[in-house]
């Protein structure tokens, strides 16, 4: 019996979770506890300084659903900190002393995975972030959304 080929999305979240868990396992040896899932909002932080979660959304390219989620998870784990914003209703995000004295180790490792993503890309026939992009630049121009609804009987 032939095994099925897996759909788009259950190939992609096992690709993320080849590449995240392998990172994820490092920053474990590392010593820090840190998913890969908070790198988006750290080099927001980095670029931003104390932000509100739409904006470490924006900056990011994440929903805030997803900022919000992680940042709830960063803040338990404590690499941020959360004050009250000028709006009450606005929390505002900043890196804790914890998260800047990881920065150095945090750097490195960032730069050796672009550098192993950089490999990955060149083993390829098409490089994979290459693909990435030209899928998100085609998904920001008409979403999957109503991809799948022109294909609905």
């Amino acid at each position: 019996m032939d095994t099925p080929q897996p759909t788009l999305g259950t190939a992609l979240r096992h690709l993320l979770n080849l590449l995240d868990g392998d990172l994820e396992q490092l920053y474990a040896a590392d010593g820090l506890g840190y998913r890969p899932r908070y790198t988006p909002i750290v080099k927001a932080l980095r670029a931003l300084g104390p932000a509100s979660i739409r904006e470490i959304a924006a900056h990011a390219r994440m929903t805030h659903s997803a900022v919000s989620q992680s940042v709830a998870q960063m803040k338990r784990s404590g690499w941020v900190a959360t004050a009250r914003g000028e709006d009450a209703r606005e929390s505002i995000i900043a890196a804790t002393p914890r998260l800047t004295r990881a920065l150095p180790l945090l750097e490195r490792r960032w730069a050796a995975t672009n550098a192993a993503a950089a490999a990955l890309d060149a083993e390829l026939s098409t490089p994979l972030s290459a693909s990435v992009a030209e899928a998100i630049a085609a998904l920001e121009r008409k979403a999957f959304h109503a991809r799948i609804e022109e294909q609905a009987p």
